[in-house]
């Protein structure tokens, strides 16, 4: 027995000695630093040290003291720590607008007087309030909210910002179910959404009061022109358990379970053009921090034997919305068309990774063969400036093969013996007849008002053509379409000159789709089945209703030739592969 009470005098030996070392403090705290006129706010003054005495609060100048004070004491030990709190409460509502402050509060302890910080108040006209301020849809409605958080609203166009969806829960009111009825729209924007993992509770603070939120939703966003975008808002339907003024038998609060629709305010990005003033003329809308390099896997092989060109941008930025530089080879190195690749990663910071274009070629004669330099332009938004990256020029040296017959100048200069005619010299002539020609005035000719009118006529079309181009070096996603485009009519060109042949129509259609899959996948295609290439087109996450059309117009191809067909369905079948190819080309 005397061991137990020994062991407790010992706790409370060092509890009492713990909390007399504590530091005492007294704190204010408000449940709202911005409100109506017409609205309330509760001011808690707590101290952190038992002994405290003769509390005194401030004068609480220009509001009124509707409730209070009211105490309350709270001590516990966790841990083996122990922590004490005493706190007095008061309810206010200010008396004018504008911006107040409540004084310092007061309190002695140990003989010493300690005071609070003062606080400023931000009141603002009066806000309807209804009948009954316990009505469930009013109390809801003021502690739920639905926001939409911005990074940046004047981004580059091509630069990432992010937009994140916050909903705000005060400590008055639980959440039970949430739905959202309306997603927001990106219209301009490449978007991208960002995974959220469990979707954490956190604290913060809106319109600066304290609040828990959850992160909903999360995209990346990469303005692709100009202009005012809009971002429609989200909208909810939020189920909340709100307190209804009443307690039961046993003194708990009772809540309702209140239904209620809300949705974030709708936002506005004015994406800025990017600067004129040093823009290279190589650039294809890259932005944002990146490393260029060009790699050749061999540079000695043989006639026939292939090497490998990587073209390779790597860092943070727009890696997908921009086209890498085109590797330039002499006509003796036979290029193939690009395998494309990427290895990128999308979270709220923006795009990292590295995309690659990997070039095959193959050397038909023997000798050494230079591939020139290669050049790649970006915008830096952090630095607001243009950098271009040169690389080296390669050397491709050829050991066996055929040998390059050198070309014959036609226009070389032979030598010949002058030949004197005897007509060589003719006498000068010492006599001629010359006329005055009448002449005008230039001075208020109609080549004066012409010339004087002309630069008034074209300053305005070369601003507009200026302009125009401007747009079109923006429109990232319009120039990639135009590319594939032009992709498509160079595969389908032989295709185009035998409209009308039916048979050598459909054999050059069918060999223009295979070609074009033989360069993009880097793949022999004329011997597999029909199913096979569905198998390599859906690996590489080509979308399902695009792989249906390749493949309709292979098959179509095949049964064509021995059918009767029109120039008319000839024209439409070539207007499809060509929309084939290009719906392809922007998914590869």
């Amino acid at each position: 027995m005397g061991k137990v009470r020994g062991a407790f005098m010992l706790i409370f030996c060092f509890v009492t000695t713990f909390l007399a070392a504590q530091e005492a403090t007294l704190t204010a705290t408000v449940s709202k630093n911005k409100l109506a006129v017409n609205q309330r706010l509760r001011i808690e003054f707590t101290i952190n040290k038992q002994g405290g005495d003769n509390f005194s609060p401030p004068k609480f100048t220009n509001f009124k003291v509707v409730g209070g004070p009211s105490q309350s004491v709270s001590q516990s030990w966790v841990n083996g720590k122990t922590s004490f709190s005493q706190s007095y409460t008061y309810i206010l509502q200010p008396n004018k607008k504008g911006e107040l402050t409540i004084g310092e509060a007061s309190i002695k302890i140990s003989g010493k007087t300690i005071k609070s910080e003062a606080i400023k108040i931000i009141v603002l006209d009066a806000v309807d309030i209804p009948k009954n301020p316990n009505d469930p849809n009013y109390i809801a409605q003021q502690n739920i909210h639905l926001v939409a958080e911005i990074s940046k609203s004047r981004p580059y166009v091509g630069e990432g910002i992010y937009v994140e969806y916050r909903l705000y829960v005060s400590e008055n009111v639980s959440v039970y179910d949430t739905n959202v009825t309306e997603a927001p729209q990106y219209n301009g924007f490449w978007n991208q959404a960002i995974k959220i993992n469990n979707y954490p509770v956190k604290m913060g603070k809106y319109n600066g009061e304290d609040y828990r939120y959850i992160v909903l939703q999360k995209a990346l966003l990469i303005p692709t022109k100009t202009g005012n975008l809009t971002i429609d808002p989200m909208k909810m339907d939020i189920v909340i358990g709100v307190p209804t003024g009443r307690a039961d038998f046993f003194g708990n609060v009772i809540t309702r379970n209140v239904q209620k629709e809300f949705a974030s305010a709708k936002k506005i990005i004015n994406p800025r053009y990017l600067p004129l003033e040093g823009k290279p003329t190589n650039f294809t809308g890259a932005v944002g921090d990146f490393n260029f390099d060009v790699t050749l896997s061999k540079e000695v092989l043989k006639a026939n034997e292939s090497s490998q060109i990587k073209v390779a941008v790597s860092g943070k930025g727009n890696l997908k919305l921009f086209e890498l530089p085109e590797v330039t080879t002499p006509v003796e190195l036979e290029k193939y068309q690009p395998e494309r690749k990427e290895k990128v990663q999308v979270n709220s910071s923006g795009i990292s990774g590295e995309v690659s274009d990997l070039y095959t070629v193959v050397p038909q004669y023997k000798g050494k063969y230079k591939i020139p330099n290669i050049s790649f332009s970006y915008f830096n938004p952090n630095e607001r400036k243009y950098h271009t990256i040169t690389t080296d020029d390669f050397f491709v040296d050829v050991l066996e093969g055929k040998e390059l017959k050198p070309a014959i100048d036609t226009n070389a200069t032979q030598k010949q013996d002058v030949v004197s005619t005897g007509n060589n010299f003719r006498y000068i002539q010492t006599k001629s007849n010359l006329e005055l020609l009448d002449t005008e005035d230039f001075f208020k000719s109609n080549l004066f008002y012409i010339l004087l009118l002309l630069p008034l006529i074209t300053i305005p079309i070369g601003v507009f053509i200026a302009k125009k181009a401007e747009e079109r070096s923006n429109d990232l996603i319009g120039n990639k379409l135009r590319k594939a485009e032009k992709l498509a009519k160079k595969y389908l060109s032989e295709a185009q000159k035998q409209l009308g042949k039916k048979e050598a129509f459909y054999e050059a259609l069918e060999r223009a789709l295979h070609n074009y899959l033989k360069a993009k996948l880097g793949i022999e295609t004329a011997d597999i089945s029909k199913e096979k290439i569905t198998e390599i087109l859906e690996n590489k996450k080509v979308e399902p209703t695009t792989i249906i059309q390749f493949i309709e117009v292979l098959k179509h191809s095949d049964m064509a030739r021995y059918s009767q067909i029109t120039n008319t369905e000839m024209e439409a079948e070539f207007e499809r592969a060509k929309q084939v190819i290009v719906q392809l080309d922007k998914q590869l």
